[in-house]
């Protein structure tokens, strides 16, 4: 039996929309959003009907039979913490993210949404997968060293448990038996032990961990502190400079790895000794979740936008090869495969869905 998935991902400055027939994707498409379009909303949360409404133009003009789907899934946001797996859209959900009981803004909380709109004018059920809140920490990953700041469970989860199970299917392995550090190589960047299919532990690419091309990871207290009380930067301003202007931009003014790589190319030192750094942050982050594991790893995994780059991995390596010898490289983000294949999973009756509570 053939199962047609449509598939939405909010993005920053984009919603990424892809049909799916089983696992294999019919089209997927990239509907570009203008600055001066979302201005015009003043929260995130407002933009729903109108990314709604271009999804809508673009499902038209390709001739979709909208009555020939079988489920539609959005991209799941920083909502609560959430168990791993599979979720119903139901007026919870709703309830919650239209109230703002979610621990961040992000675009990813539309997904669910528009999802579950679509879904009801065509009386089919709507589902979010492993979204940002995947929460799986052991109690020792909560510490974060002040008794008022807990450590946070958001992570690139949708992608990385994806790419977990497949190189657990490449070991002949279930993913519950074996010990992986995945490491996300994207705009943010973060490190992850999988113990015996769980999450227990993780880098927050806003918080914490190495720094990356646009964010600054952890920093040294006491200057951050001081930047704050000598009242050089509102609060959002410095969100925004640790969370979007943060990192590799911070020092280059660039972001993009190719580029910086070209510079590098051409004899420029300085985009040479920061993309250096950001390879050695990284590895010191792969080091300390080697620990987690008790140095039992079965695989090292690197994915996301970055791991395009043969150079970048290989630098990479050359650092933490000594704790595993056995890589996966998967190449790219993956979320729109992840979120099609976890409600194939439901569709086919090989998962269970969850219910959001």
């Amino acid at each position: 039996m053939d199962f047609h998935i449509l598939v939405i991902n909010p993005g920053a400055g984009s919603t990424r929309v892809a049909l799916f027939r089983n696992e294999k994707s019919l089209f997927e498409e990239t509907i570009r959003h203008s600055a001066e379009e979302l201005l015009k909303f003043p929260k995130i949360i407002d933009q729903h009907q109108f990314r709604k409404e271009k999804i809508m133009e673009l499902l038209f003009a390709k001739g979709i039979d909208l009555t020939s789907l079988s489920a539609v899934v959005g991209r799941g946001g920083p909502f609560k913490p959430l168990a791993s797996g599979t979720y119903l859209v139901n007026r919870k959900l709703i309830e919650d993210i239209q109230s703002g009981n979610y621990q961040s803004e992000h675009p990813s909380l539309l997904g669910a949404l528009i999802a579950g709109e679509i879904a009801d004018q065509l009386t089919i059920k709507a589902y979010f997968v492993d979204p940002v809140s995947v929460d799986e920490f052991w109690e020792l990953s909560r510490f974060s060293g002040l008794k008022e700041i807990k450590r946070k469970a958001l992570s690139h989860a949708l992608n990385v448990r994806m790419v977990a199970k497949k190189a657990a299917r490449e070991l002949n392995k279930p993913y519950q038996e074996c010990n992986f550090i995945v490491i996300h190589l994207g705009t943010g960047i973060t490190v992850a032990a999988h113990l015996k299919g769980k999450q227990v532990d993780s880098s927050n690419a806003n918080e914490d961990g190495p720094f990356s091309p646009q964010r600054t990871g952890a920093l040294p207290t006491m200057p951050l502190v001081r930047l704050v009380l000598e009242g050089r930067y509102e609060f959002a301003d410095l969100k925004k400079k640790l969370n979007r202007q943060g990192g590799m931009l911070s020092y280059l003014g660039n972001d993009d790895i190719q580029e910086v790589e070209e510079r590098i190319s051409k004899g420029d030192t300085e985009a040479a000794s920061v993309y250096n750094a950001m390879v050695y942050q990284i590895a010191k982050e792969v080091g300390a979740y080697a620990v987690v594991l008790k140095g039992e790893i079965d695989a090292i995994i690197i994915t996301g936008g970055i791991a395009h780059s043969e150079k970048f991995v290989s630098k990479l390596k050359e650092w933490i090869h000594f704790l595993c010898p056995r890589f996966f490289v998967y190449p790219g983000e993956g979320e729109m495969e992840a979120l099609a294949l976890g409600v194939l999973r439901v569709q086919k009756k090989e998962e269970e869905s969850k219910i959001y509570q």
